[in-house]
């Protein structure tokens, strides 16, 4: 049978990036701290060379489903040069996208409920060189601490969205576990978000929260110092879902 695909081409230029995106396949994620099972969203690339008309696409399904069903971040420099062997590519990034959860404890109740993370990990490797950027979204609550001092009493809060991405490389391409970036996320808020809470519970949280105010300046400051600890390369962003401004406030910083 004719491999059309495979063919040369003679136009002369080479594509950056080339593949599937929006493959949804069941993922066994492994961290060694965190095990769950799910629904990835996942994409794979290559870089192609000028002379070849096209790529192997079969073969990226066929990486999925042989290397990503049972998912360690920390196996994933492996893969991605697996990949690269087997679609005869110079680059090729793999990324797989999906939530995970961490169980909660109610402060007052001691009521037990989920709070779900969106997770990406994106792997890169380029002819031997790798790089492997783990980003987790959560949601926490801030308070406003102008807001605290101005008023004769109460003060306005809201949700707030932090993205913490850690880059990995080489012999270390997962430094941070989800677990541990979840944390750090938590501790620079005024209060953690909860799903399932009794009225004691929302007492102790709306104290909580009163008592640690932090500006939207201040969560990432606080992220990136915790990162810059620890020696890890690191991207922050916070979305403050502001609760009595027609915007929100963000703020970025990169370490």
């Amino acid at each position: 049978m004719r491999d059309i695909q495979g063919e040369n081409d003679n136009r002369g230029i080479e594509l950056e990036r080339v593949g599937i995106a929006g493959l949804r396949y069941p993922v066994c994620f492994d961290d060694g701290q965190l095990r769950q099972n799910g629904i990835a969203d996942t994409a794979v690339t290559v870089r192609l060379q000028h002379d070849r008309r096209g790529t192997h696409m079969s073969r990226m399904v066929a990486l999925v489903h042989k290397h990503l069903h049972r998912f360690d971040p920390q196996e994933f420099p492996t893969v991605l040069k697996t990949g690269a062997y087997e679609l005869d590519a110079p680059s090729i990034t793999c990324t797989v996208n999906f939530p995970v959860s961490t169980p909660v404890i109610a402060p007052a109740s001691g009521v037990e409920s989920w709070v779900v993370h969106d997770v990406t990990i994106e792997g890169h490797w380029n002819e031997g060189d790798v790089h492997v950027t783990t980003s987790v979204t959560s949601e926490v609550t801030s308070l406003c601490p102008c807001s605290k001092e101005i008023s004769d009493y109460g003060a306005h809060n809201q949700r707030s969205r932090v993205t913490l991405s850690i880059i990995g490389r080489g012999s270390t391409p997962y430094p941070l576990t989800i677990t541990e970036a979840v944390h750090i996320i938590e501790d620079s808020s005024s209060a953690p978000a909860i799903p399932l809470v009794k009225r004691p519970d929302e007492r102790v949280l709306t104290m909580q929260a009163y008592d640690h105010p932090v500006f939207v300046e201040d969560m990432a400051r606080d992220i990136s110092s915790s990162c810059r600890s620890r020696g890890l390369t690191h991207e922050v962003h916070v979305r403050n879902l502001e609760s009595i401004h027609s915007h929100d406030a963000v703020a970025f910083v990169a370490g």
